[in-house]
């Protein structure tokens, strides 16, 4: 399925140039564009959006204060030509930080970035831990730290942070949903098994169908989420 995109701009050289980038993506769906924040949040209300382009510096509401403002927000690229700006963008989670102009190599580039949305297959294979080596960046104390995923033990969910619990060392502590976690990872290599927990499906030691044990530690099994690690462990 195609990777639904909205592109929201004030300037409409730019907005051009992201449109005529887009149809040239075979996976990539135009589904609109428009001008401010406003008619993007009618857009969002009236049809699925899976990837949208936003513009930081738009007047009436900047688009890091209108990102701030969706309660379900889609995966999110922002576009801008202000530098300035990319800290306060990757603290909301974006996937990318595009400076323009946007040259089609950096647009391919981000969009490869794109993890699976919900309903449709983004640009990204959804299996980032294929490889022994593969990893993500995490925000956390105002730096990004490389985490590598085949160290990850699991992950607990603390309201608005979550603990990576890793076989290197003491828990990472990050400002991101468990939810938003859980997107990002593959589901081939991480198992949601609790509201508050996701386990690395290689570190199970035992489970039986109450709990999981991961380095000697018991974990419950939510009973929402007990058909699903009954079919993911067989």
């Amino acid at each position: 399925m195609k990777t639904r995109c909205l592109l929201v701009d004030d300037e409409p050289p730019a907005l051009e140039v992201l449109e005529t980038y887009v149809r040239e993506v075979a996976h990539l769906e135009l589904v609109g564009t428009c001008g401010n924040a406003l008619e993007a949040f009618g857009i969002l209300q009236a049809q699925p959006v899976d990837l949208m382009f936003l513009d930081i510096k738009m007047p009436k509401l900047l688009g890091t204060d209108f990102l701030r403002s969706l309660r379900h927000p889609p995966q999110v690229i922002f576009t801008t030509a202000y530098r300035e700006f990319a800290y306060e963008g990757f603290e909301l989670d974006a996937v990318d930080y595009l400076l323009k102009p946007v040259s089609l190599e950096r647009f391919l580039k981000a969009v490869t970035k794109v993890g699976r949305a919900e309903g449709a297959q983004a640009a990204a294979p959804a299996e980032p831990v294929a490889t022994p080596d593969a990893f993500l960046y995490f925000r956390i104390d105002r730096k990004m730290v490389k985490v590598v995923l085949n160290t990850i033990l699991c992950i607990e969910g603390l309201k608005d942070y979550v603990k990576i619990h890793t076989v290197a060392g003491p828990p990472l502590v990050v400002k991101q949903t468990i939810n938003g976690m859980e997107e990002k990872l593959s589901e081939s290599n991480f198992l949601r098994i609790h509201r508050s927990f996701i386990v690395a499906l290689e570190k199970i030691r035992t489970y039986n169908a109450r709990h999981i044990e991961v380095a000697n530690q018991e974990l419950p099994i939510g009973r929402l989420f007990r058909p699903r690690v009954e079919e993911a462990l067989g």
